[in-house]
């Protein structure tokens, strides 16, 4: 009973973990230079999850796998740029708002069902208590 505990909690730390490399993405969809002023632009965040948990071999639950970057960029047409290359073009993020909006949603309602999972699990171990005592 207390693994399905775990395998909720496991999920509220992946799901919190994508929604911060999702509020990441929004923060930083106009970042297309660097510190050095270089056109460099925000490389996308992506969370990939995987099964189970590495940390203690259970096969139940979810964790990060990885973050990756997304190494795709748009390209603006703006020759008066000082950065555009010599057709005139510089690169921009690939970040998509409404995109992003769309999976931090997805990120949020996964996160509410864990939650009513485990509460589910707590209010099922609080019976089986009482019907032992």
């Amino acid at each position: 009973m207390f693994g399905a505990l775990d395998t909720s909690t496991s999920a509220l730390v992946a799901q919190r973990t994508r929604a911060q490399a999702i509020s990441a993405n929004l923060a930083n969809q106009h970042a297309h230079f660097d510190a050095n002023g270089e056109n460099n632009p925000f490389k996308r965040r992506i969370t990939i999850l995987a099964p189970g948990d590495p940390a203690t071999g259970s096969p139940s639950g979810v964790h990060v796998k990885e973050i990756m970057l997304d190494q795709h960029f748009k390209q603006k047409y703006d020759p008066t740029n000082p950065a555009a290359d010599e057709h005139g073009y510089i690169k921009t993020t690939n970040v998509d708002p409404m995109m992003e909006q769309v999976n931090m949603l997805e990120a949020s309602r996964a996160y509410e069902a864990n939650i009513a999972a485990a509460e589910a699990t707590k209010s099922m171990i609080q019976t089986s208590l009482r019907l032992l005592a």
